[in-house]
């Protein structure tokens, strides 16, 4: 006998820009107190700026790009 499925929940709605731009804030927070750490002398491992710099650079990216998905939702429920 084959189970009844049930029907699939509303999707959440999120803020994803406030999301991915809290993210990257960590991201260029730690690129800003390893530097700091390093000017003070502190042995900082390269791949650790490089990590932190890209994480802050690629944070960029995805919130520019949760921008534009929000706006193109927004336009879709405006045409319907």
């Amino acid at each position: 006998m084959p189970l009844a499925q049930r029907p699939d929940p509303a999707p959440l709605e999120t803020d994803d820009v406030r999301i991915v731009a809290a993210g990257t804030a960590l991201w260029a927070l730690a690129l800003v107190v390893l530097l700091a750490l390093k000017a003070a002398g502190t042995d900082v491992h390269g791949w650790w700026l490089v990590m932190a710099a890209e994480g802050a650079l690629l944070g960029l990216v995805g919130v520019r790009y949760c921008q534009r998905r929000r706006d193109a939702i927004a336009r879709g429920r405006q045409a319907h």
